[in-house]
């Protein structure tokens, strides 16, 4: 797999809070960081049917645009018994106001019939060259959808998804827990474990 090292980097995001959360976990291994933002690049159509499909479509818009390395997520909450709704339109359903209370409470309607709660919470990272060449990475973590829903730390459907092996919900965890075992802490552990020199 291609290294990092110590290149810029286009965090391929206009959201402020990933990108931080980003910067966080890839400081030590980079010089430079910018985002879509401070490049004002476009945001791409996430036209994808799959979460690496779409983490890579913003990940080589930004690349082809800027030159530079770019690095791009498309994550989102899939449940068995909705064969894997609302996964790669997780975001949408909670509507332009961005309601994921009204969100949990659409998908506990449409499981009140249903046995199986299990859901895995996905996150696909894209690394991708200004050359064309990409790595992608994906982390999950699995658990069960409980209702009502528990907890003030988290957002989005962190208050309903417990993962295997807690008995806390995602939002009733201090956020350090969380980022040990999310999945977004589980593809950025290989992401650095491949890509970035000294983080074996």
């Amino acid at each position: 797999m291609r290294k990092i090292n110590g290149e810029d980097l286009v965090i391929a995001t206009h959201n402020q809070g990933k990108a931080a959360e980003i910067k966080d976990l890839l400081e030590p291994y980079i010089s430079n960081f910018f985002t879509a933002s401070d490049l004002n690049l476009d945001e791409p159509k996430e036209t994808g049917s799959t979460f690496a499909e779409n983490a890579i479509l913003k990940a080589k818009a930004a690349a082809m645009a800027s030159g530079k390395i770019a690095l791009a997520d498309d994550s989102g909450l899939s449940i068995k018994a909705l064969g894997g709704d609302p996964g790669i339109y997780s975001a949408r359903w909670a509507g332009p106001e961005k309601d994921f209370s009204m969100a949990m409470n659409k998908i506990n309607d449409l499981l009140e019939d249903k046995e199986d709660r299990s859901a895995a919470f996905i996150c696909v990272l894209a690394l991708v060259w200004p050359d064309g060449y990409e790595e992608v990475f994906e982390g999950r973590v699995d658990g069960q959808i409980i209702w009502p829903p528990r907890g003030e730390k988290g957002f989005g459907y962190d208050p309903f998804f417990v993962p295997d092996g807690y008995e806390q919900t995602f939002a009733e965890m201090e956020p350090e827990q969380k980022h040990k075992i999310s999945h977004r802490a589980k593809a950025f552990e290989l992401l650095l474990k491949n890509c970035m020199d000294d983080a074996a």
